[in-house]
């Protein structure tokens, strides 16, 4: 429906759910929405040209997942394929085809990236602010609730760091995130500059066309080898119907999982040991380890790398590549100077170091007027932010799969939606805990990527529902199965008559209907 325009302006297209962004996240929201909430009229905004939000922007070779695509998938799509660590084409075509199967394609408009959203309490609506890339223009709708599927790294710009000397360098200097497709490293000299899950996967890639390629890292990243094909899933594929198979390894896998992290929190210098005593194992007699692989920090305080059938590990073991561990100086014309005054020769350099966070997808949020600093807010069950009525995030794991965490998001607003229904409330918002409380970080990884950008993001209280377990258990009785009105004030008040967006500044006046506890 749409609201009537005022002096000849094209109509506001209103919607009760607007989601932004049509990645794996927002495709599964689509679908819990259609599957959950089929009255609710909804639109995706998808601010680049085509499906699929990560695995579709990241073409360098041999992307894959770093988790496996039993807890990968949705809860309601099994996975069919033969590989539980797949690649990311396999990914894409997974997406697509879920978002083709439950008819939620048509409701994507492409090119609409999100600018500025601004909430009306008077209104008891959200009026929201995209521009085309195909007009350039600016085009608004409105909608009842807001949910942001927009992951929490910059989509346009990866990290590169400064490297004194890089305009000498002769040959191409590639990021991971806009890797060419015209590049041709066959039979050059690569260096991959970077030690995470994107340098772990591009090294094996790159050894079977490239002469050589080096590794090379200011320190040492914890890395695990898993079989790509998970020996248990494709036995009880083969015995029980497909959902009862998913599930049961899905579960699996979410438990071991949870065990591997608790160990590592609970025994680091345990854990630490027996990483390293399996990464040796995979390695030629007399490799140096210790420099190679043996982090200073204890293990999750940074996310694990997985590497499917330990293809790194061959790599360095048949020679076509290897590691080296030391700090930059400088790049030269022919490759990089390192502070010990080796130097690696390089045809090619990819810089593997990281990605810029950008909460929201950058949108610029106001409520009544008043301008949103995210870095202030805090998380109320690490989906929604106190103070902002009608409005949800989703914020995956760090330390296991991130759709498993999007899931219950979905599932969780489903049930507010239904729950506002139900109680004839049109608005609702998360109510912050006591300022005198406790504010951490809502990521504590000590990752690069969330240090630069730790300040930006929002806070997590001492304890529930403003604290993010990072524990799949315990969220799925606090989303699934746990109260809707739990430090939630729910209201109703009067719309006023000039339509979507043209609202007061304050509320006043509000039918209050819940009390928050």
């Amino acid at each position: 429906m749409a609201a009537t325009p005022e002096n000849g302006a094209h109509p506001q297209e209103h919607v009760d759910v607007l989601i932004v962004g049509a990645g794996l996240s927002g495709i599964g929201a689509a679908c819990h929405l259609r599957r959950e909430q089929p009255h609710k009229s909804f639109a995706i905004l998808e601010a680049r040209d085509s499906i699929g939000g990560t695995w579709d922007l990241f073409r360098y070779p041999g992307i894959r997942s770093d988790s496996d695509m039993f807890t990968l998938g949705y809860s309601f799509r099994p996975w069919r394929e033969a590989k539980s660590i797949a690649e990311g084409h396999s990914i894409l075509a997974y997406v697509k085809e879920t978002a083709r199967d439950h008819g939620v394609e048509q409701s994507i408009r492409y090119g609409h990236r999100v600018i500025g959203a601004q909430w009306s309490t008077a209104e008891a609506r959200w009026t929201v602010q995209a521009q085309r890339d195909d007009t350039g223009e600016t085009v608004q709708m409105t909608c009842d609730f807001l949910y942001a599927c927009t992951g929490y790294y910059r989509y346009d710009e990866g990290y590169t760091p400064h490297f004194e000397g890089s305009e000498q360098f002769g040959g191409p200097i590639v990021h991971p995130q806009h890797w060419p497709e015209d590049l041709d490293w066959s039979d050059k000299r690569v260096v991959v500059i970077g030690s995470g899950a994107t340098a772990v996967t591009l090294v094996p890639a790159l050894a079977e066309r490239a002469a050589h390629v080096t590794m090379l890292q200011r320190s040492p990243t914890y890395i695990l080898s898993l079989p790509a094909r998970d020996p248990i899933a494709n036995a009880l594929r083969a015995r029980l119907p497909m959902e009862l198979a998913y599930s049961l390894v899905r579960w699996k896998n979410v438990l071991l999982t949870m065990l591997n992290f608790q160990l590592c929190r609970r025994a680091p210098r345990r854990m630490n040991r027996l990483i390293r005593r399996l990464v040796a194992k995979q390695l030629p007699d007399g490799y140096d380890v210790d420099t190679h692989f043996n982090p200073t920090y204890s293990p999750w305080d940074q996310r694990l790398c997985l590497v499917p059938d330990g293809d790194l590990f061959k790599a360095l073991s048949d020679g076509s590549a290897s590691v080296s561990t030391g700090r930059i100086e400088r790049f030269t014309a022919s490759g990089i100077e390192l502070e010990s005054g080796e130097h690696l020769d390089a045809d090619v350099i990819v810089t593997a170091t990281g990605l810029n966070l950008l909460l929201l997808g950058g949108i610029e949020l106001s409520v009544d007027g008043r301008r949103i600093d995210s870095g202030s807010t805090v998380a109320y069950k690490g989906m929604m932010l106190c103070g902002v009525p009608n409005m949800a995030l989703t914020l995956g794991y760090t330390n296991a799969s991130w759709t498993l965490k999007a899931d219950l998001v979905a599932q969780y607003v489903c049930r507010l939606l239904a729950h506002m229904d139900a109680q004839g409330a049109s608005i609702c918002t998360p109510q912050a805990p006591h300022p005198a409380l406790a504010r951490d970080p809502i990521i504590d990884l000590q990752s690069g990527y969330v240090l630069r950008s730790v300040e930006k993001l929002p806070k997590q209280g001492p304890s529930a529902p403003w604290r993010l377990h990072q524990n799949y258990v315990k969220d799925v009785r606090l989303l699934r199965r746990g109260p809707i009105d739990d430090a939630m004030a729910f209201s109703n008040p009067p719309r006023a008559q000039a339509g979507p967006g043209g609202g007061a500044d304050s509320g006043a006046g509000q039918d209050r209907i819940a009390v928050p506890v």
